[in-house]
Parts: structure tokens; C-alpha cells; sequence
């Protein structure tokens, strides 16, 4: 499963968020206009004056954003929702509803990050522990900061597959023919990744990604791709025998199913990637201080605490988190094979070809 569970028709990608009509940095008809100094911090009386904080795509079951908003919203007082959605369908909601705003904030995967700032659908703010977060891992002026980061894995129901694999060239194997699910290649920060770490795998990079659509063509040649939701509902039906997702997704599905016994969540030996969801705040959020707020709490030690409790890896790497949190996630010797994105401007101009040459390449 990815941010949203939905069919929907807009197939946006990181290219054309890009490609977006540049916004003035006025408000019509509500919302705020950023302000000159991202580090000015909100007072509680601002944040319970709003009394409410709207997100996109930030669903409970994604890492535990459950927790975080009930913690949040207790401590100031406010009230929260949520409509689920992928990464690009957030930033062209900011954009279509910029006379009307709804949202105050969203979750995007960092690969989206740089078209958000170019298309001016998000504002600059630096939170309390700005320094405390990698220098790749944040704008230098603040339009957008990563939170944690996920690996591809594979998630593996054992009642289904007799041999686990292990690896990407296990997977073109012909007895794990419609059995891989990879979802929605067309939109999904995820799927995409899951292209790129098996390009990786295969001798390819963020700028070259060849590799992995012509492994993905040979999966899809063979009959091993299976088309459908990988939603935790179908792999609790057992209709995902194998998914290729998100370390943190892998791990908290097989929480929320409740049969830890029952499936084996995988690092692909032969190579895989690591990269970053990123917190952003609409340039015309309505509940500006709750937004800037929430950034606050997200990076603090309690916030990054609660993310490591929802399986992901939080940004910041001094937290001192409890024993019983940090054994939720996959111990560090299991990524060996893993790497880190170099240049996330090549990735984001890369991954907004992807829609047209997995259509023109794997499923042609």
C-alpha cells in the first residue's frame, strides 16, 4: 500500500510538478504568505487560536502518524484531519486549492521535493532542530526537511512462497511467477524507488535507471508481476504473496496483521536504496502556526521517537531512543547492500520520466 488506497485519475508525476506554472507568493482569499524569517518559532496561544491542523497524505497506517497527530494535538489543544493521498496528487491539491486552502502540511517523498520548491507550493521554515538534520537531507532554505528515511525491501508471506528470496535476481526465478507485487509504478514515490533499487542492483544509479527497467521488463516478460492493491487487507488475504515496498510499511503491515512468524521482510543482498519521505507546509496553509508547530514536535526527540515506533528511520541520529523502540526496526547489519540517493535533483528529473518509459519499456 501506498499514501492512498484509491483509484484515482491524476497520474502526476515529480516531472510534472516541475513543470507547474510558477505561483505569486500572494494569498486571495485566505491562508499565509510565508514569512522572511524561517526561524521565527509559533506561541501555544497562536497554534490553540487557529485549533486545527489539516494534512495530505498522512494516513494512520504510514509509519505511526496516528500516534504522533493524538500526541500533538493533546498538547495544544487542537483538533487534526487527514485525506490520504500519493506525494504528487498534495502538491497539486496546494496548487489547485491555493484560493480556498484546506491543507496546512503533507509528506512527500524527497524525490518531489525540489519541483515543490520551484513551483512555489511551499513555504520556508527552519524547525527547532534544523542543525541536528544532514545537510542532504534538508533545503538549505527550509521549503523542506526530511523526517526519516526508508529502504526497499521485500515483504514475504511465507504460508504463500515455500523458498524466500533473497535477492533481485531470485525474483525473475520462474517459480515466483504471479507473485510480485510492486504497485503503482505510474505515481507512487515507492514503486519508484523499488525501480531505482533494483537499477542499482544492477550496475545503475539515480541518473541511469536502464538497469532496472530492463530487469522489471524481464519480470514482466516472465509472468512474475502480480497487478494488484498491495494494500494490508490484501496481503492479510493472502492475495500478496511477495511485496516490494518500504522497510517501515514491510514492518508495520506484518505488526498490524499480527503473525510476525508468518512473514520475513527481506533487504535484497544484491542491492537496494535508501531514501527520505520530507515534511513540507503549504505555501498557503491555512493554520500556518500549527503547521510550523508541527515541525517542531515532528523533529523533536518525542517526535522521532514515535516514528521509530512506526518502523521508520528517524532523520535525526541522536536520539537517544529506548531499547524496546529501537528493536522494532531491522538491525543496521541487514543494509550492507543499501544506498543512499547522490543527487536528488538527477533522481527528481529521473523519476518524472519513469510513467513514460515504464508504459514504452516494460509493459509495451
Amino acid at each position: 500500500m501506498f499514501k492512498t488506497q484509491k483509484t484515482v485519475a491524476l497520474l502526476l508525476s515529480a516531472a510534472a510538478v516541475l513543470s507547474m506554472v510558477a505561483l505569486s507568493g500572494c494569498q486571495k482569499n485566505g491562508g499565509s504568505t510565508a514569512s522572511t524569517d524561517t526561524t521565527v518559532r509559533p506561541t501555544a496561544a497562536d497554534v490553540k487560536k487557529e485549533g486545527q491542523l489539516v494534512s495530505y497524505g498522512m494516513p494512520d497506517t504510514w509509519i505511526n502518524w496516528k500516534g504522533i497527530f493524538a500526541s500533538f494535538t493533546s498538547q495544544y489543544g487542537i483538533t487534526h484531519q487527514d485525506t490520504d493521498m500519493s506525494s504528487a496528487e498534495e502538491l497539486a491539491k496546494f496548487k489547485a486549492e491555493k484560493n480556498n486552502p484546506v491543507a496546512d502540511i503533507g509528506d512527500i517523498g524527497i524525490g518531489f521535493a525540489a519541483g515543490a520548491r520551484k513551483s512555489k507550493v511551499v513555504q520556508p521554515y527552519k524547525n527547532k532542530y534544523w542543525n541536528d538534520v544532514p545537510s542532504w537531507a534538508k533545503d538549505k532554505d527550509g521549503y523542506w526537511t526530511a523526517e526519516y528515511t526508508g529502504s526497499i525491501v521485500f515483504l514475504v508471506n511465507k504460508s504463500l512462497v515455500k523458498d524466500v528470496p533473497q535477492s533481485w535476481a531470485d525474483l525473475l526465478k520462474s517459480e515466483y511467477k504471479g507473485m510480485v507485487v510492486i504497485g503503482d509504478m505510474q505515481k507512487h514515490a515507492q514503486s519508484q524507488s523499488a525501480l531505482l533499487a533494483a537499477a542499482m542492483a544492477y550496475g545503475g544509479n539515480e541518473a541511469n535507471i536502464k538497469p532496472g527497467l530492463d530487469y522489471f521488463k524481464k519480470m514482466y516478460k516472465a509472468g512474475n508481476i502480480k497487478d494488484v492493491d498491495d494494500s494490508v487487507s490484501n496481503i492479510q488475504k493472502g492475495e500478496v504473496p511477495i511485496c516490494v515496498l518500504w522497510d517501515f510499511n514491510a514492518l508495520n503491515y506484518r505488526h498490524e496483521i499480527g503473525d510476525d512468524s508468518a512473514y520475513d521482510v527481506v533487504v535484497p543482498s544484491d542491492g537496494t536504496v535508501t531514501s527520505a519521505y520530507v515534511s513540507v507546509i503549504n505555501a498557503y496553509a491555512p493554520h500556518p502556526q500549527a503547521a510550523k508547530a508541527f515541525q517542531d514536535y515532528l523533529f523533536s526527540d518525542q517526535g522521532q521517537t514515535q516514528i521509530a515506533e512506526g518502523y521508520a528511520r528517524p532523520i535525526r541520529t541522536n536520539v537517544d531512543m529506548p531499547a524496546d523502540v529501537k528493536s522494532k526496526l531491522l538491525p543496521d547489519s541487514d543494509y550492507k547492500s543499501a544506498k543512499l540517493i547522490k543527487n536528488y535533483d538527477t533522481w527528481t528529473k529521473t523519476s518524472g520520466e519513469i510513467p513514460d518509459l515504464w508504459r514504452n519499456e516494460v509493459l509495451s
